[in-house]
């Protein structure tokens, strides 16, 4: 039995391991450099020479310890590309750990051609997840009740199947999946190898390991440091619907000179960073979707400090070392604590100090729990800064510039002209107009009328609307506004809408890439049924007109018309609409969500 104890001096040994030396293929070596890593994990140091030699293995791990890359770099190592069908099968707890270990897997087999990775889980439609696997996928992730279903269904089949993981054991089995795992691992070759990892291993672990592995060799590792001490841990209490909102006036306080935004998606990183940009804020997002060169280049820039905010996924932000780096923000809480051990490592290093922030919405006290309990630390509950608040620091920031400007001179012309304005309103004294001059400079440009706030009465923070998707980098410069547009507020009917499964996002998406609108161009959104109303104050030319009349979304052209009709009421549309509310959504940035969750389903399907 391998075992490290933390009791036992083996850091320095550790340290003296490259991935180099464990005898990984060199097209993962590759992969792996790419990504960051140089020095193996505990974990990676002692399972991977083992896995590759054909061994089976029961890791015992705890959070953080690296085991994704401990397993997954000799899984693809045994897979061969040119055969077209599941050799390898990871079986995760949930669908989170699953879509994080399909990310991290693709992002190592990323130089591998023909190599496919499928994510099936339960909570996501199971066609598409049918037509990925028809394509020939070699390496599945899921869920043990989704897997149940494929193989029922017959669009899976584990014939081909030489390399098998159980992750998180003790919690696949704690969630009721033994019967699962056991019918699963039955359908299996009796000629595959096996890899178990399990943060405990009691006499219902070694049952699953004396039935499916054969003659493991047994590795335990100890915890890594599971947080920096230099890092100040803090949580906020937010609804999804002004996570946006929440986002842009925590980093317009921030004296961090950058920051990273951790989300859980790929198509996430993407909106949060448009969102960002839609706002003023120098941002940019790096995903799996984003090619390595481009991901280096944005890196470099977030380095030179022509981007001071990164968004990005896990998989993405792996290996990433930014000294300028200040404040993590997790706009989605981690799907497991481990994730968030990594996260909030990006910050507070060459001996400098760092905040981490995590968005938790009301219903999610659960995972802040279970990150407390992983990192035996007490996150600190703050408040999200307010618009006063974003403009009382803008403000600070302003006058404080004023001692420098004022020591270069070159002011005559504004003393004269703030002079001759004094002197044509004598009712206004100087601090009136400095404090008037100072609003301005900030953005501040005085309360809206009653009728042309946000549900959440917020100020142009949160009133600045998504461009959803198409972007090529979040980064790009604004699309100009349409300059030949009739004056007068309009509001148009688009042939989309609820039984479509449309969302705001698609709906603007269309608007400002065909129309050549920005976010601020747009009012609110009211989504019907069959159809949705868009408010577009400063009206269309017929140019963009057309041009968005023939876009699709969902599948379907908008068919854009000037609405004639009444406007609906809070409680719903008036006259001729009937009686259907609509669904107002607000344009927050990121994937629109509801506050009613999903319908519950069969415990197995919840994963």
């Amino acid at each position: 039995m391998t075992v490290i104890d933390p009791a036992l001096p083996t850091t320095d040994s550790a340290a003296e391991v490259t991935f180099a030396d464990l005898g990984l293929p060199a097209t993962l070596l590759d992969a792996v450099t790419s990504l960051g890593f140089t020095t193996p994990t505990a974990i990676q140091a002692e399972a991977i020479p083992a896995l590759l030699s054909g061994r089976d293995i029961t890791g015992v791990a705890q959070t953080g310890t690296g085991k994704t890359a401990a397993f997954g770099l000799p899984l693809l190592a045994a897979v061969d590309p040119e055969l077209p069908e599941v050799q390898a099968l990871v079986l995760a707890p949930t669908r989170e750990l699953a879509q994080q270990v399909a990310d991290a897997l693709s992002s190592f087999a990323a130089g591998i051609d023909g190599l496919e990775v499928v994510s099936v889980y339960g909570g996501s439609p199971f066609l598409p997840q049918a037509r990925a696997l028809k394509r020939g996928a070699q390496v599945v992730v899921g869920t043990p009740g989704r897997v149940i279903d494929h193989l029922e269904r017959r669009t899976m089949s584990l014939d081909a199947v030489k390399f098998l993981v159980l992750d998180e054991a003790d919690e696949m089995l704690r969630m009721g999946f033994a019967e699962d795992v056991d019918r699963i691992a039955s359908q299996a070759p009796k000629e595959r190898q096996v890899a178990l990892f399990s943060a405990t291993m009691p006499p219902q672990i070694r049952r699953v390991a004396n039935d499916h592995l054969t003659d493991p060799v047994a590795i335990q590792v100890a915890r890594q440091s599971s947080t920096v001490a230099s890092v100040r841990q803090t949580y906020a209490v937010v609804p999804f619907r002004h996570k946006a909102g929440a986002l842009a006036r925590v980093l317009a306080v921030t004296e961090a000179e950058a920051a990273i935004v951790f989300v859980r998606t790929r198509s996430a990183a993407e909106d949060v960073a448009v969102s960002l940009v839609e706002r003023g804020v120098a941002a940019a997002y790096i995903s799996g979707d984003v090619a390595q060169g481009d991901r280096e280049k944005i890196v470099e820039r977030v380095r030179s400090g022509a981007i001071s905010v990164l968004v990005a996924t896990d998989v993405a932000a792996r290996g990433l070392d930014i000294e300028r780096i200040g404040l993590v923000v997790n706009f989605d809480v981690p799907g497991e604590p481990e994730a968030y051990v990594h996260r909030i490592g990006r910050t507070g290093r060459a001996g400098r100090t760092g905040e981490a922030l995590t968005f938790v919405t009301p219903n999610e006290n659960g995972k802040l729990r279970s990150i407390e309990r992983t990192t035996r630390q007490t996150l600190e509950q703050v408040q999200i800064p307010s618009p006063a608040d974003v403009s009382a620091h803008k403000v600070a920031q302003l006058l404080g510039r004023i001692p420098a400007r004022q020591a270069k001179d070159r002011l005559s012309l504004y003393r004269t002209a703030a002079a001759d304005f004094l002197a044509e309103h004598p009712e206004l004294d100087a601090i009136e107009m400095v404090a008037t001059l100072a609003a301005l400079a900030v953005g501040d440009e005085g309360p809206l009328p009653r009728s042309e706030q946000g549900d959440d009465m917020d100020d142009a923070l949160s009133r600045a609307t998504l461009r959803g998707g198409g972007a090529d980098h979040a980064d790009r410069p604004a699309r100009p506004r349409n300059a030949s547009r009739p004056t007068g507020g309009l509001r148009y009917r688009v042939a989309v809408g609820r039984n479509h499964g449309v969302q705001a996002g698609a709906i603007v998406g269309a608007l400002t890439n065909e129309g050549g609108l920005t976010g601020q161009d747009l009012g609110k959104i009211d989504i019907f049924s069959s159809f949705s109303l868009v408010e577009i104050p400063g009206g269309l030319s017929p140019e963009a007109f057309d041009r968005i009349g023939r876009a699709r979304v969902a599948g379907r052209p908008l068919r854009i018309q000037t609405d004639s009709g009444p406007r609906p009421s809070r409680g719903g549309p008036a006259g001729s609409r009937g009686t259907e509310g609509p669904r107002r959504e607000h344009r927050e940035g990121g994937a629109r969500r509801h506050e009613s969750g999903p319908r519950r389903a069969p415990a197995r399907d919840r994963y």
